[in-house]
This record gives C-alpha cells, sequence and structure tokens, in this order.
C-alpha cells in the first residue's frame, strides 16, 4: 500500500497541473484512481523502494518533493501549450471590443472572455482528438524509467526548459490571434479616419456593430489557420512533457 501511494503521487500531481484532468468539472475521486492505476502499471516498469526511515523522514520528505515537482514539471508543459488558446481569446476578444464579456470557463473554473472560452473548448476537442491525454500517460509511465522515485530532484535544465517555453507559447498565442487581431485593428483605424473626417457620426453607434461584424466574419474564414496554430502549440507542449520524461 505504501509502494502504492509513493507511486501515484507523481499522476497525481501531473494530473492537478494538465489540461482535461485538471478540470474543476473532472471528480477528484477519478483523478485518483487514475493515478492509483498509473502507479501500479510504473511499479512493474521499475522498482521503488522506500526509505529505511519511511515517509516521515527527510530522505521520505525528499522523495515525496521529488514526486510531485516530477509531476507537476510533466504536467505544467502540456498546460503550456493548452494555454496558447486563451492568450488567443483575450487577444481577439480586446480588439473586438468583448473584452467584458466573460463567462466562468469550466476547465479553470475562472472568468473567461467568451472568445478565449471558445478557443479553449476547440482546444480541448483537438487535445483528445489527438490521444494527448494518452500520450501524457504514457510519458508519466516512462518518466519512472528514467527518473525513479528517489532518484533525486529533476535537473535545472528542464525547469530552464519550460520557462522558455512558457514564452515561446506567449508568442504562439498572439500568433494564432494575429489574422484577425490585426484586421480588427484596420476596421478601427478606418472608424477613426471617418469620425475625424464626419465628426456627427455616432462612432459607438457605428464602430462597435461593424467591429463586431468584421470580427465573426475575420473568426470564420481564419478558423482552419487557428485550428492549425493551436495543434502546433499543443504538439509542443507534447514534446516538451516526452523530453522531460526523458530525464
Amino acid at each position: 500500500m505504501w509502494l502504492w501511494l509513493i507511486a501515484m503521487i507523481r499522476p497525481g500531481a501531473a494530473f492537478i497541473a494538465a489540461p482535461v484532468f485538471g478540470a474543476a468539472a473532472v471528480p477528484l475521486q477519478l483523478r485518483i484512481i487514475l493515478s492509483l492505476a498509473i502507479g501500479m502499471a510504473a511499479l512493474n516498469s521499475v522498482p521503488i523502494a522506500l526509505p529505511e526511515g519511511g515517509l516521515a523522514s527527510v530522505a521520505g520528505l525528499a522523495m515525496v518533493a521529488g514526486e510531485i515537482m516530477c509531476g507537476i514539471a510533466l504536467g505544467f508543459a502540456v498546460q503550456l501549450g493548452y494555454s496558447a488558446a486563451y492568450i488567443a481569446g483575450e487577444v481577439i476578444s480586446n480588439a473586438m471590443g468583448l473584452g467584458m464579456a466573460t463567462m466562468v470557463d469550466p476547465v479553470s473554473g475562472s472568468s473567461t472572455p467568451v472568445l478565449g472560452q471558445m478557443l479553449s473548448i476547440i482546444a480541448t476537442f483537438m487535445f483528445l482528438s489527438m490521444d494527448g491525454h494518452l500520450l501524457l500517460i504514457r510519458f508519466i509511465i516512462a518518466s519512472y524509467t528514467a527518473m525513479p522515485p528517489g532518484g533525486g530532484m529533476m535537473p535545472d535544465a528542464a525547469f530552464e526548459s519550460i520557462v522558455r517555453f512558457g514564452g515561446t507559447m506567449f508568442a504562439a498565442g498572439v500568433t494564432i490571434a494575429l489574422p484577425v487581431a490585426f484586421t480588427l485593428i484596420l476596421v478601427q483605424v478606418v472608424m477613426g479616419m471617418l469620425a475625424r473626417t464626419a465628426p456627427a457620426l455616432n462612432l459607438f453607434a457605428v464602430g462597435l456593430p461593424a467591429t463586431l461584424l468584421a470580427g465573426l466574419v475575420l473568426l470564420a474564414m481564419g478558423a482552419p489557420v487557428m485550428g492549425e496554430g493551436i495543434v502546433n502549440a499543443l504538439n509542443g507542449g507534447l514534446d516538451l512533457a516526452q523530453s522531460l520524461s526523458g530525464g
């Protein structure tokens, strides 16, 4: 039982930080059952030995801390790739004037713009369609071979790669939103020129509907390109998780 407990710490920490698994709508009991199942499978790939002083000793606490950090790193790497859709939704919402139109996101449990929630739902569907949840489980099990419990902390290069990847995903989110956001900025520039040439024109009565209409048309036109960008971001997160699982 103690070995099962040690083995399920890493999957449980990864599921907390990973997308889909860490959603507020996923019951805690389901995550515990999945962590136990993956931990039992990991016991067949690498032997796990408890410290001599038990988990209450310094070595035991270090083992638990190492398992938590390893699991969070694997799940957070995938979460960074998933967050590119949120960034794109924030940028497009602000450009369309929908920055104040927020809804509760069922994945994160926080308030996000409506377009950010739409893109996050699309990212969830794409993540499941490309078997990202199964790949994450495979990487977690493979990490036990490269980094067995009690083998020490993750190297500093792993955390540096996560930080660098976070900056890359911020740029990826802006790139996903660029076709729509840049065109909406041009529409707003045109509205500003009309306001200067015709001061009697009510800019709020004309500009907001025009921006919303242009945004909806551009979203429909740029959906394939945006979907490809989200898939590339998700693949980048999975690639980083795979490299981390190899130590």
